[in-house]
């Protein structure tokens, strides 16, 4: 089961936190330092895959990416493998890059939204979902589409909303 996914920038500042474990914030806080301490002093010639028993308890791995300003971190139990995480994290920022064409750190910050539903249609409750991005990103489109035909249905009569300004 994957039990974390973490996307943060180079100098440890969370863009996208999602555990599908409960945890208070300030241990999501705590969890999440752990891990970028633990990552920002790894070499880039050394692999992708840590036990992280010391952070999240006994039979925890982690697998990251790093790409330009971003970490992408998969924590999981001792039940997934390694390199289908590592495929899974190749899935998500293809998907982000067809998404935001080129995707970078503020598009995360600001389309926040977007990337949880992007990540729910992957991964959901822990589990994997989905591992096409043409589907994924066809499910993300029909989603948009529908929250813009039901924001262009208006609640309020047109005469209650002219009365008051709307």
């Amino acid at each position: 089961m994957i039990r974390a996914v973490i996307v943060m920038n180079t100098q440890g500042k969370p863009r996208l936190l999602k555990f599908y474990e409960f945890q208070p914030p300030e241990k999501q806080q705590e969890l999440t330092r752990s891990v970028f301490a633990v990552l920002s002093g790894r070499p880039d010639n050394v692999s992708n895959f840590v036990e992280a028993d010391a952070i999240f308890g006994p039979g925890t791995r982690l697998v990251y990416k790093h790409l330009a300003t971003l970490y992408f971190v998969f924590v999981f139990d001792s039940c997934e493998n390694e390199l289908a995480m590592l495929d899974l994290i190749q899935v998500l920022v293809e998907t982000l890059d067809r998404c935001f064409k080129n995707v970078c750190e503020l598009d995360i910050v600001f389309n926040f939204n977007k990337m949880h539903t992007i990540l729910d249609e992957i991964i959901f409750g822990g589990q994997v979902l989905e591992t096409s991005s043409e589907r994924v990103l066809k499910a993300v489109e029909e989603i948009s589409r529908l929250e813009k035909s039901s924001s262009s249905v208006s609640f309020v009569p047109k005469s209650v909303s002219g009365r008051f300004g709307r």
